[in-house]
């Protein structure tokens, strides 16, 4: 996920509409069109809550499209929202029991979109293998922080980070830990 630079994926009222950046950054790689639909290519799945979906869902009433292509995408929500292609899903329930017991016989990649209540569940409970972070040169002082109430210690290694020369720096870090134990919690 994007965040600025003080931690926050959206504005209080799910907003994003900072992640545009006129920074430059000279010695920083270039987001090349390519090296990102390759990217894409290699996600099997994508796994959101539902204000995330609702954001995607703005930006698609706003012309911009749907993000996610013809993946399959599960939206984690006890709330009523439109259905608005065949390849979405909505789930309730114990995420760890949907991960470990529908998704992963399924699904190789599963990439967890967003938002933050989602991204700390998913750490806590030893679901993520890696945290991709992408900061953005902003500071929007408060929003919704990138992980919300990951309640504990979670032991990351950095394996690998890149500047870009929009400015954005991109941090790869892999969970450590015992994925079983961290399930049992």
């Amino acid at each position: 996920m994007a965040a600025s630079l003080d931690g926050f994926i959206a504005r209080r009222d799910g907003r994003v509409d900072w992640l545009e950046t006129s920074d430059e950054f000279a010695g920083g790689d270039t987001m090349d069109p390519a090296f990102v639909e390759a990217f894409l290519e290699t996600i099997d799945c994508y796994v959101m809550g539902s204000r995330t979906y609702e954001t995607a869902l703005r930006f698609e009433a706003q012309g911009l499209g749907w993000s996610y292509g013809d993946k399959p995408t599960f939206v984690l929500t006890s709330r009523d929202l439109p259905r608005i292609r065949e390849t979405v899903e909505f789930h309730s329930g114990d995420l760890a029991q949907f991960v470990n017991g529908h998704l992963r016989p399924r699904f190789r990649s599963i990439w967890f979109v967003g938002g933050g209540v989602v991204a700390a569940e998913c750490v806590r409970r030893g679901l993520a293998d890696e945290v991709l972070y992408s900061i953005l040169p902003i500071l929007i002082g408060d929003g919704i922080s990138f992980f919300e109430k990951v309640d504990g210690d979670v032991a990351l290694h950095l394996a690998e980070v890149k500047a870009y020369r929009n400015g954005m720096v991109e941090l790869r870090y892999e969970v450590r830990g015992d994925r079983e134990s961290r399930d049992a919690t």
